[in-house]
């Protein structure tokens, strides 16, 4: 893990990200082309495979889902001496992602599978509920990390999103994007050790779960200290889905407005919502377009077109973890990588 520098003040209480009095924003010009654009979003990262085989030939004691899980996952495990594997790899889509055969097969013998829950893993519920069926011990993690509602600004300025879903994807209730928060995932850290303990009968697993939230404690606290660096009023983003509530509440930002509505990546926004978003963006302004590494999103390099550049895209690892190379390959990792692009890009 990183080596941690004092922890950073968190920040002021109210509304994070306002733009003191006085100080001009960007100006957006009108987007007309975008009421023409038929782009579905692209996933939250680029193109992987999904087969992570468990390391040495060793049987697995726990899948994961996700990547981010199973890099914590991982390290639990690796501190007990046992081994663990991830469904998902690195550029796949949580939203829409469909395990093989082998992949089910594995959740349904391993002693347990640990999935991030809220409607997150869509693609995949028919396999969850067989491994169920089949005696898989499963835990979901999302609803036991005190999960925030999906904001407002989902449905865009004028819209509702109340009750509203694309393709089995509903975006009503709460947010399974947790894991954009370091210190809510110290907590999944803990619940799953203390998971493996009790499935497993050996307390070490409650342990090692201890420490990777330790562990994770720290990465936070870089996380703070590296985006501390940019000013108060330079913290309002549009994003291209709506990923980032937690980051935005932990770590001091404001979602001014995200392109696809909901916090899923397969759908695709109507004429009317663009014009709805770049109405808000006109008016109010924004210091950066945020966007999955990888996606290669079209509609939020439009939007950034329209500003002559003046509104950086900035990249980010949300759906995933980077592949080898990266600088993102475990979760920790990614989310340091995170914060140093966004700050570089803001400060």
């Amino acid at each position: 893990m990183h080596e941690t520098p004092s922890p950073a003040t968190r920040p002021a209480p109210g509304r994070p990200g306002r733009r003191r009095s006085g100080t001009p924003r960007r100006r957006i010009l009108p987007l007309a082309a975008l009421a023409l654009t038929g782009t579905v979003l692209a996933g939250c990262a680029g193109g992987g495979s999904g087969e992570e085989a468990a390391s040495g030939g060793t049987e697995p004691v726990a899948v994961a889902t996700t990547t981010q899980l199973g890099s914590i996952l991982d390290s639990i495990t690796s501190c007990a001496g046992t081994t663990s594997s991830t469904v998902m790899g690195p550029g796949d889509d949580p939203h829409d992602f469909s395990p093989s055969s082998r992949q089910i097969a594995e959740m349904a013998d391993v002693g347990l599978v640990v999935t991030n829950g809220l409607g997150l893993e869509a693609g995949m519920q028919t396999a969850l509920d067989n491994a169920t069926a089949d005696g898989a011990h499963l835990v979901a993690v999302a609803p036991e990390v005190d999960p925030l509602p999906f904001a407002e600004h989902d449905g865009h300025e004028g819209g509702s999103h109340e009750g509203h879903s694309h393709d089995g994807h509903s975006h009503e209730g709460a947010d399974p994007h947790f894991w954009m928060d370091v210190a809510r995932m110290g907590q999944a850290a803990e619940l799953i050790g203390a998971e493996l303990a009790e499935v497993t009968g050996d307390g070490q697993y409650a342990d090692c779960g201890s420490q990777a939230a330790e562990e994770l404690a720290a990465v936070d606290a870089e996380v703070r200290q590296i985006l501390e660096v940019i000013p108060e009023d330079r913290r309002t983003l549009v994003t291209d889905h709506a990923a980032y509530n937690y980051f935005a509440e932990a770590y001091g930002f404001e979602i001014a407005g995200v392109v696809v509505p909901g916090g899923s990546t397969d759908a695709e926004p109507s004429s009317g919502e663009l014009a709805g978003l770049v109405a808000q963006m006109n008016e109010e302004g924004a210091d950066a377009l945020v966007t999955g590494a990888g996606a290669g999103n079209k509609l939020v390099a439009a939007l950034s077109a329209e500003t002559g550049g003046e509104v950086p895209v900035v990249e980010l690892y949300e759906g995933g973890i980077g592949p080898e190379g990266s600088g993102a390959e475990t979760y920790a990792d990614a989310m340091v990588l995170n914060a140093r692009t966004l700050a570089e890009a803001l400060q």
